[in-house]
C-alpha cells in the first residue's frame, strides 16, 4: 500500500515500512504524522507480529528533519503526530518487536528514529552521525538513548562533535546488530522478522514491556514489580493459553503452536 511519502506491505504476520520521501527522505510534519498512524495500526493489529522499516533509494535511510520543510514554514515544535518524531520515538505501548534495516545515510534525526527499534542491521555503505551540534541545535533523544546503548564516552564523542562513523565501526560499538551487503540488507531482515514472527508473541510482548519499563529502575525494583504482577504483559502471558502449550510442546517433544492468547 502507498500513502503518500510512506509504503507498506502486508507479508504474513510481518508489516514491511518503507519511508520514500525524495531525494533524501527526510521527515516533515505530514510524514510523521503518516508513520505514527502506521505504526499504531500495526500495534493495535492482532495479526501483525513484526514490523520492519527501511527506506527508498540507496543513498539515504534518513538524514531526520526536513529543514527544506522547516524553511516553509514546519514548526520544529509543530504536532509530530501519535509516537512524536516519527512515528515510533514516544509511541507507547508498543510491544511488538521493529527490525530497522538501515540503506544509507543515517543522521540527525534519521538516527534517532533508527534508535527506536529494537534490531538494527545495516548496508556496508550506511553511515552514522549527530550533526546538530553544527547548527547550534540538541540531538535531544539522541542525547538520552545513545549514552545507554553504546559506550558513554564514544557517544558523547559523537554528540558534542558531530562525526561521522561508518559501519564498520557502528559494528565495533554496538551500535548496529550486523554489516551486510547492501543486496542482502531486506533479504536477511525479512528471514530475521518471519523467524521472529513465528516465536511466542505473547513472551516478545512481555521482553519489550520489561525492558522498557526496567531501564531506569533497579534491579530489585523491577524484579517486584514482576512477582507481584505489576507488569500487564508479563502476566496475561502466565494466564495464556501459550504458556501451557509451551509446556506441553516441551514435554511431548514437538514444536509448539502458538496462538497468541
Amino acid at each position: 500500500m502507498t500513502d503518500g511519502p510512506i509504503r507498506t506491505e502486508r507479508r504474513g504476520a510481518v508489516l514491511e515500512v518503507t519511508l520514500d520521501r525524495p531525494k533524501a527522505n527526510a521527515i516533515d510534519l505530514v510524514t510523521s504524522r503518516i508513520m505514527g498512524k502506521v505504526f499504531t495500526d500495526f500495534r493495535d493489529d492482532p495479526d501483525l507480529r513484526v514490523a520492519i522499516l527501511t527506506a527508498a533509494g540507496e543513498k539515504f535511510f534518513c538524514p531526520g528533519w526536513d529543514l527544506k520543510a522547516a524553511a516553509a514554514g514546519d514548526a520544529v515544535d509543530g504536532d509530530y503526530g501519535v509516537g512524536g518524531f516519527g512515528g515510533l520515538q514516544e509511541l507507547r505501548g508498543l510491544n511488538k518487536p521493529v527490525i530497522m534495516a538501515v540503506n544509507g545515510i543515517c543522521c540527525g534525526g534519521g538516527l534517532e528514529l533508527a534508535l527506536s527499534g529494537d534490531i538494527i542491521l545495516c548496508a556496508e555503505h550506511a553511515t552514522f552521525a549527530l550533526p546538530e551540534i553544527r547548527s547550534g541545535t540538541v540531538a535531544d533523544a539522541a542525547s538520552i538513548k545513545l549514552p545507554r546503548r553504546i559506550p558513554y564516552h564514544i557517544a558523547m564523542e559523537m554528540l558534542i562533535t558531530g562525526r561521522w562513523i561508518d559501519a564498520a565501526e557502528a559494528a565495533r560499538w554496538g551500535l548496529v546488530n550486523r554489516v551486510l551487503p547492501a543486496e542482502d540488507l531486506l533479504p536477511v531482515a525479512r528471514a530475521m522478522a518471519d523467524e521472529i514472527a513465528a516465536g511466542p508473541p505473547l513472551v516478545m510482548a512481555a521482553i519489550k514491556e520489561v525492558v522498557r519499563e526496567a531501564e531506569g529502575m533497579k534491579f530489585q525494583d523491577a524484579m517486584n514489580r514482576i512477582t507481584k504482577s505489576q507488569f500487564e504483559t508479563v502476566e496475561r502471558l502466565y494466564r495464556s493459553e501459550d504458556q501451557k502449550e509451551g509446556a506441553r510442546a516441551f514435554a511431548e517433544k514437538r514444536d509448539p503452536v502458538w496462538k497468541g492468547r
